[in-house]
């Protein structure tokens, strides 16, 4: 049986090896320290709570220790944790806290203003403050979890590996949230495989500088480095001058970054002088990266890899040795040990090597599906256990992938998947807009950024302003369209599906995102 607790089995190995560096505070964590704070919380949970296997509790908090104790509690507890974007409006929180049922809402001091907004969208159960000033009639964090005993004795609840450890609410195609249902036994396989096929050690030390709330800081690498007890280095957020810092300080060897990030740094004046000997490699997600990127960083002396994953599938899926990252630059590698990976084409008939097609993915790593959603559910794990990704890509005749593009509309801005379906609902939402549609182009900082094309209705009058304006306060920034493009009319197909290719192809002409 494959259990989530990989905190715990690890104290129990190496109690006194260093787990975590919180960089806001400079407190050090042991893995018997660490796996204490988290068996607390969960004994909270249960007994404090009232909280029972199944029952779902969100989280709206920016990186910090009492995150983690949290998330680590959920596999102790068998409670499942809802981490929710510390970017999103109240309007956005309001979908999933109804369709997760939430029975407790824990949120730090930043998002007490969220938190009061949201208030009056959808009704909370119960709210617990991580820092004072709670809002009025909200109970603390701390004062809370001061009544629960601090004993040994304590027994964690024995969940089966199909017993849902966190839902991870990742935005569809409708332009809905949708919980991925993430199960104990993908959550102990991530942490298992990765290392062992990522080949990390004991003596890694990997920095936390992207959130938590998003998979690839959970799956890549918290949970892998705590498998193979590694200590993570962990940063509140992202800010350029600090990660230099840490990254040398703490001699970081196996960092995680989206292309944005690895461009900021590349910019950064420390690129050129910074000690970056004690570093086995760096590797990339979340977007395709470009290759001057890691040539860059391979000048300097550093191995540089690109990952692939999902959040459905696990963050890590492909792997290479450091010799082949330079061999093969631009692949993402071979599937990981005990993955299974295919090319189809509409048809689903697995294509030549060499041909592009739909990659889809079945092993340990796969998730359940999404919650309360059995059609996409069943839209993409079919019923011999592939799930289907959406994203093209070729296999070269010696094993390894290449991501040749997304068959989805999504784009990636930053590293943060944007869905164009989410802004045109909203889009639609204002009186003089006619007809909507949202392209993802390329960018020099952001790698993508949203287009929206605009029709206005006869008799209106309206410009970007007036756009960007009625989105604000719907949407995240990130997702915000960066150029609003006026026309008469959207093409479509004669099936009335708007092509979306010759809006691209337009703007490359026309406009500039740069």
């Amino acid at each position: 049986m494959l259990h989530g607790d990989v905190l715990g089995e690890r104290a129990r190995l190496t109690p006194g090896k260093v787990a975590l560096v919180e960089v806001a505070t400079g407190a050090r964590y042991t893995y018997a320290q660490l796996d204490r704070r988290a068996t607390r919380v969960a004994r909270w949970l249960r007994d404090g709570l009232g909280l029972q296997r199944g029952d779902r509790f969100g989280l709206l908090a920016h990186n910090r220790v009492e995150f983690l104790d949290l998330y680590f509690a959920a596999a102790k507890s068998g409670c499942v944790i809802v981490p929710l974007g510390t970017r999103l409006t109240p309007r956005e929180l309001e979908h999933i806290v109804r369709d997760s049922g939430l029975r407790v809402l824990i949120y730090a001091d930043a998002f007490t203003d969220t938190v009061t907004a949201l208030r009056d969208l959808v009704t909370i159960e119960r709210a617990v403050a991580l820092d004072a000033p709670a809002a009025p009639g909200d109970a603390s964090y701390a004062a809370l979890l001061s009544a629960v005993a601090d004993t040994p004795g304590w027994t964690r609840e024995r969940c089966s590996g199909e017993d849902i450890y966190a839902l991870l609410y990742t935005s569809g195609t409708t332009g809905r949230p949708k919980g991925v249902m993430v199960p104990h036994r993908m959550v102990a396989w991530n942490g298992y495989n990765t290392a062992a096929s990522w080949q990390l050690e004991a003596s890694d030390v990997s920095p936390i500088f992207t959130p938590l709330y998003h998979a690839g800081a959970l799956g890549a690498f918290l949970l892998p480095i705590i498998t193979i007890g590694g200590t993570i280095v962990l940063h509140a957020g992202f800010a350029l001058d600090e990660v230099w810092r840490v990254l040398v300080e703490e001699r970081c060897t196996v960092v995680l970054g989206v292309p944005t990030i690895w461009k900021l740094l590349l910019e950064a004046p420390q690129f050129a002088t910074a000690d970056l000997s004690h570093v086995r490699w760096f590797i990339s997600g979340g977007a395709p990266l470009p290759e001057y990127i890691a040539e860059a960083f391979q000048r300097r002396g550093v191995t540089f890899k690109q990952g692939y994953g999902l959040t459905e599938v696990g963050v890590n899926c492909f792997s290479m040795t450091v010799e082949e990252s330079i061999r093969k630059r631009g692949s993402i590698g071979k599937p990981l040990m005990q993955t299974e990976a295919k090319l189809i084409d509409e048809a689903g008939t697995t294509v030549p090597c060499g041909d592009i097609g739909e990659l889809c993915m079945r092993g340990p790593h796969v998730s359940l599906g999404y919650w309360n959603n059995p059609e996409a559910t069943a839209a993409a794990l079919d019923a011999d256990g592939w799930f289907h990704t959406g994203d093209l890509a070729r296999q070269d005749d010696e094993g390894f992938f290449y991501i040749a593009g997304r068959r989805k509309d999504m784009f990636i801005s930053g590293g943060v998947n944007v869905y164009p379906a989410e802004i045109e609902g909203e889009l639609l939402l204002h009186a003089a807009i006619a007809d909507a549609a949202v392209v993802g182009v390329p960018h020099a900082t952001w790698g993508e950024v949203g287009v929206a094309f605009v029709v206005v209705r006869p008799g209106h009058a309206l410009d970007a302003a007036g756009v960007t304006s009625h989105l604000e306060p719907r949407l995240a920034r990130y997702k915000l369209p960066k150029d609003v493009v006026f026309v008469d009319a959207l093409p479509r197909t004669a099936y009335g599906k708007v092509q979306k290719h010759v809006l691209t192809a337009q703007y490359g002409k026309d406009g500039s995102a740069s």
